[in-house]
């Protein structure tokens, strides 16, 4: 490696990240690029099961991983969950709020438990992580703080609506956080996922014509895959993107960017 090299900048060697929801689909996507990096891991996730298979999968990169049974809804087992990591890893540099819950239905549909527990997991859960690990970040000298947004951060979807506005309002949090907090060194963005295949897309790519839809509205050709939030989940927890905060990227193959994929007529 030459000493001009840019890949420095993308070391996360010495890093601590928190994940959560980190066990599988793009958590665990970005959790592979963050480890290929030389960052230590903690999951934070519910399923212990789901939670030591990804810890094999991470280690057989080589990183160093923690797991830790967490309900992100409770806000004393983050702060315990907190406290844990900063214990086995000396603090947080990184977090990535990953975890998340889409119900679909029609907006007259919904009952109040319902929209309580999209809310929960999606606004309140992201925003008690996010001040839990605050403190760890201001004493290492700054952090990294990822958000996942959607497609429906900027697009309306009519059988999404509670988890369409949790998805918008988490790119205004962003925004937020990262005024409130650019001083204190910590830079936080977020990512917009288009269409992936996912165990929670599963039951959506199995909805006639939908998956030919998304194909017919992205340039890539293709749906994404979590290895494709790999790299800008190494980019934004890194170096590379010191001078970058309050913003939001979307993954989506180019799907937001075009209404149709065709040929006009020519003049």
């Amino acid at each position: 490696m030459t000493s001009n090299s840019p890949l420095p900048l993308f070391n996360l060697e010495g890093k601590v990240a928190v994940i959560t929801g980190g066990n599988g689909g793009i958590g665990l996507g970005c959790a592979r690029g963050m480890a290929r990096a030389g960052a230590t891991i903690v999951i934070w996730a519910r399923d212990s099961s789901k939670n030591m298979a990804a810890k094999n999968e991470l280690e057989a990169l080589g990183a160093t991983v923690e797991t830790l049974e967490v309900d992100v809804t409770d806000r004393s087992a983050v702060e315990n969950a907190t406290a844990r990591t900063v214990e086995l890893c000396g603090g947080i540099d990184i977090l990535f709020a990953n975890a998340g819950v889409n119900i679909r239905m029609r907006p007259e549909e919904y009952t109040e438990d319902i929209v309580d527990q999209i809310i929960d997991v999606n606004l309140k859960a992201v925003f008690h992580c996010c001040q839990s690990v605050y403190p760890s970040m201001t004493a290492r000298g700054g952090g990294k703080i990822i958000l996942i947004g959607s497609l429906t951060s900027v697009q309306g979807l009519g059988v999404a609506p509670v988890y369409s506005a949790t998805k918008g309002a988490v790119v205004q949090l962003a925004k937020s956080l990262a005024a409130a907090w650019g001083a204190a060194n910590i830079q936080v963005n977020t990512i917009l996922p288009g269409w992936i295949v996912t165990e929670m897309t599963s039951v959506t790519r199995a909805v006639p014509g939908l998956p030919e839809h998304v194909l017919s509205r992205t340039p890539a050709g293709r749906w994404g895959s979590p290895a494709d939030f790999e790299g800008i989940a190494t980019f934004f927890a890194s170096q590379a993107s010191d001078f970058v905060t309050g913003t939001d990227i979307q993954i989506d193959g180019g799907f937001t960017s075009t209404l149709a994929i065709f040929d006009l007529p020519k003049n």
